[in-house]
């Protein structure tokens, strides 16, 4: 049965590269700790400000247990 796990990581101006790292850590993990064999989907989706500024990040994965 599919499943889905969403983790999110706020973005500081110039600090983005090791966010994402940390971001991929968290879900590398994630498929560790919990002996995921089969990832079905994965998807990232920005968060902006009022002003169209990208200030966190979404990402999304699909799963079988």
């Amino acid at each position: 049965m599919p499943k889905v796990k969403t983790f999110t990581s706020e973005l500081k101006i110039l600090h983005t590269m090791a966010e994402r790292q940390d971001l991929d850590q968290q879900v590398n993990n994630f498929i560790d700790e919990n002996n995921i064999k089969n990832v079905v989907s994965v998807n990232d989706a920005c968060i902006t400000d009022n002003n169209g500024a990208t200030i966190g990040i979404i990402r999304i994965i699909a799963y079988e247990a």
